[in-house]
């Protein structure tokens, strides 16, 4: 049986969380990509407390996926270290999963 996960990172710009997600779909990484904020994060970087205005992206793929996904990520996000966390998905309708694994092969 096939294992899901979703995926999380945010950004900055409305503009760079869209060509994110566009990337990722187009590449077909992901079946599903949610965009929603913006969101307040605040967090430690550089020794200091940032509070930050973010965009929080939300992708649903497949776990065999993830290594794939990660380096798509790097590779066009502005961040110098990008959020990449994935959770398992545990339980989903049988015809969104379908859908989800279906989306998600090589064309």
């Amino acid at each position: 049986m096939t294992e899901f996960i979703q995926v999380s990172t945010t950004t900055d710009k409305k503009e760079d969380a869209k060509k994110i997600s566009r990337e990722i779909v187009e590449k077909r990484l992901a079946a599903c990509v949610q965009i929603t904020g913006p969101v307040t994060s605040m967090y430690w970087w550089k020794d200091k407390i940032e509070d930050t205005e973010e965009w929080l992206l939300i992708m649903k793929t497949r776990k065999e996926l993830l290594n794939k996904l990660e380096q798509a990520i790097i590779k066009i996000h502005p961040y110098e270290v990008p959020e990449i966390i994935a959770i398992p998905v545990v339980a989903g309708g049988r015809s969104y999963m379908d859908w989800l694994e279906k989306e998600t092969r090589n064309p």
